[in-house]
């Protein structure tokens, strides 16, 4: 049986490798065994902030809510609570892109949302 030489195969795996740790610094980016773990654990925290990513951005969105309807004389939680009673049902993306681009129909949100209110808590 002839003998298997596997020098092309290791250069591609390794090719490969290398190409995914392109821009690391120092020997994480042209040596095997760095650049390997390297990459490993880059893929580690993609997969990982990719998740994040989605909790981060709400987080965003509910802080621009909350600024938006305090200049409206009301809290975040009031006006999401008046948004229940009043049966409107509209994601807090939306709501955020409403408050930036379309202030006017944002505030009738708003109005609408705090009239579902007890006039006693509002």
């Amino acid at each position: 049986m002839a003998r298997v030489k596997r020098g092309v195969t290791a250069h591609a795996k390794h090719k490969k490798v290398y190409d995914a740790a392109k821009g690391f610094r120092g020997r994480r980016k042209n040596t095997i065994r760095a650049a390997k773990a390297a990459v490993d654990k880059a893929m580690v925290y993609a997969y990982r902030d990719r998740k994040n990513k989605k909790r981060t951005i709400r987080a965003l969105w509910i802080q621009r809510l909350n600024a938006a309807v305090r200049e409206m004389g009301i809290t975040y939680s009031r006006f999401m609570d008046g948004m229940t009673k009043a049966g409107i049902v509209i994601d807090r993306k939306v709501l955020s892109e409403l408050a930036i681009h379309e202030p006017a129909a944002f505030k009738d949100i708003v109005d609408k949302a705090k009239s579902a209110l007890p006039a006693a808590a509002a």
